[in-house]
């Protein structure tokens, strides 16, 4: 199956910037990608990055290659020009990398060999938010079929040539599309009630939502937690993506303790209080630490099984 992206089709709005310093894209942008098949964002081997979003300008797709010191945007749809006014900050422009200081041997590892991390702030809110309560509870794999079937069968092809290739790109449905998905629908892409209904609720509120972006973090976490069934965990993992929150730690996940534990302390049964007080000396910074740690590749093996896959669309 092709996995390059055509590039006939309409005119590209383009525009070029020159990162501040080491840049890599897989690292920055990756953050954003819904598992390997998701429909909205694609990797191709001349090392360019696709990715569509639902921009306040209306649906995009936006190419980004770097080479030779700059990086090359390429831009299609009614949310090109938006989508490559905020090029710099969707690469990290924001971002303060060299006020970092490492205070562990396998955080400076990770550091010296992974130059190119930057966070990345989208300035979107509900593009992280809905896959975020898909991935609630469950497996990833279950979650990133959700987001698969629910972007495919309810969003639009993306504009430009993505939207024509073989295998296309998909922008996610507005939230007036999300809002009219049938039960049956949610229940086919294994979606319970509970998470279906949070994602209804904060699509009444999107306008409200997406102002968010324009608030300090805490306040923007606030406001996400108003909607019943967004808790710290996700409005965390929101704030990562949408702000490029340096300093937000996701707490409350299965894995998460245990990794940091055992990379800082060797304690592979670490839990979130104590998570928090190994990266007390972060502070400020404790995302970049924890993204750091996951980079490092220091992690327990495995001794616990799986959680388990529940099908709710074959029952």
């Amino acid at each position: 199956m092709p996995s390059e992206v055509p590039r006939q089709g309409p005119s590209a709005r383009v525009r070029r910037w020159v990162p501040p310093g080491a840049l890599d894209l897989g690292l920055v942008l990756g953050p954003l990608r819904r598992g390997p098949g998701d429909p909205t964002f694609r990797t191709t081997p001349d090392g360019s990055v696709w990715r569509t979003a639902r921009t306040p300008a209306g649906p995009g797709t936006l190419r980004v290659h770097a080479g030779a010191g700059e990086v090359v945007g390429e831009a299609w749809g009614p949310g090109a020009g938006w989508l490559l006014d905020t090029l710099p900050e969707l690469l990290g422009a924001a971002d303060e990398p060299e006020a970092f200081e490492p205070r562990h041997r396998v955080v400076a590892l990770a550091r010296h060999r992974r130059p190119g991390l930057r966070l990345t702030r989208t300035g979107l809110v509900l593009e992280s938010l809905i896959p975020s309560v898909l991935e609630q509870k469950v497996t990833a794999e279950e979650a990133y079929r959700a987001w698969r079937l629910l972007v495919r069968g309810f969003g639009e092809r993306a504009p430009g040539p993505a939207g024509a290739s073989a295998r296309p790109l998909f922008v996610m449905p507005s939230p007036r599309e999300w809002a009219l998905i049938p039960s049956w629908e949610w229940h086919r892409a294994g979606v319970d009630d509970k998470r279906a209904s949070t994602i209804l609720r904060a699509v009444r509120v999107a306008s409200r939502l997406e102002e968010g972006v324009s608030l300090p973090v805490s306040d923007a976490r606030a406001r996400l937690e108003v909607v019943p069934g967004v808790g710290p965990w996700t409005s965390a993992e929101v704030v990562q993506r949408s702000h490029g929150a340096v300093d937000a730690v996701t707490v409350g996940d299965l894995h998460l303790p245990g990794i940091i534990g055992f990379a800082l302390a060797g304690d592979r049964s670490a839990d979130d209080a104590e998570m928090l007080r190994l990266l007390a000396p972060y502070a400020g910074q404790r995302q970049r630490a924890v993204r750091l740690i996951l980079l490092s590749g220091v992690v327990p093996g495995r001794r616990a099984p799986k959680m388990r896959k529940v099908d709710i669309g074959g029952l």
